[in-house]
């Protein structure tokens, strides 16, 4: 009892960090120390935690907030087609999986999804996401790749999230697209696709969240082949004939219901 107490303590002051530092922009490991009665060695720990879910950037002698332009993407309200999509994806999580949420619109969606879920190992690249993650009651295992920032994706890219991702084995991949390419598989905009492809390789099962205009939009960059993708969840405006041919391919597709 006196260790689950412990821990709610340590959740409660830092939350309690994280609205000092929404309200004032900055805080001082001094000056938390003495509100929270506790030593800076604590603090420190504390700040580090925080730090590394992507709620704070520590600085010397304190920390300050996550600057606007990286978190106010995700406070935008999620389109109703990309919520069934994401509450369809999410039924396919079960207790203690260890799951990937890459970072984008419709995958954001499924983090509200995941309360009712116990056990969880969450990784992802996206500081939005990993805020809301801390956020969720249940308090799933937190993991961040770190690397490189690529505002174009508003993710971190590169070799050091490859390698941390690399030191990892997970259950499920969650991954949108910018377009599907019935013959090849998923296409973005974004040349940088390394990243993806690392976290498909360490998935048992990948399972790709897009909106059905999406399907059969060709964009030059191919991102994952059909091969490497177990599942494609989209909304129910499908032709029969695309399904057909997705199918064809190896990869179950769920429908969800269309909403507006």
């Amino acid at each position: 009892m006196k260790g689950f107490m412990n821990k709610r303590n340590t959740q409660q002051r830092r939350h309690s960090i994280i609205a000092i530092l929404n309200q004032q922009g900055e805080v001082s490991v001094d000056e938390l120390s003495n509100r929270f009665e506790t030593s800076e060695v604590t603090i420190r720990k504390d700040l580090a935690e925080l730090e590394k879910t992507g709620l704070l950037l520590r600085r010397y002698g304190g920390a300050v907030a996550i600057p606007d332009e990286v978190t106010q993407q995700f406070s935008a309200k999620i389109a109703p087609n990309k919520l069934s999509i994401a509450q369809a994806a999410a039924k396919l999580i079960k207790d203690h999986n260890r799951i990937i949420i890459d970072s984008g619109s419709t995958t954001s969606g499924i983090v509200q999804q995941l309360n009712d879920k116990r056990g969880l190992v969450v990784m992802t690249n996206a500081l939005q996401l990993a805020n809301s993650i801390h956020e969720l009651e249940n308090e799933p295992t937190l993991l961040m790749t770190g690397g490189t920032w690529d505002p174009h994706s508003e993710s971190f890219q590169g070799q050091v999230a490859e390698q941390v991702l690399r030191s990892y084995n997970f259950d499920q991949l969650f991954i949108g697209a910018d377009g599907i390419d019935l013959a090849r598989g998923t296409t973005t905009f974004n040349e940088l696709t390394g990243l993806s492809k690392v976290m498909a390789e360490v998935s048992r099962e990948v399972i790709v969240m897009v909106d059905s205009d999406k399907i059969g939009k060709r964009i030059p960059n191919l991102e994952l082949a059909w091969q490497q993708i177990s599942v494609l969840v989209t909304d129910d405006r499908v032709e029969p004939s695309v399904i057909k041919q997705i199918t064809e391919q190896g990869v179950e597709v769920i429908l969800a219901p269309y909403s507006n």
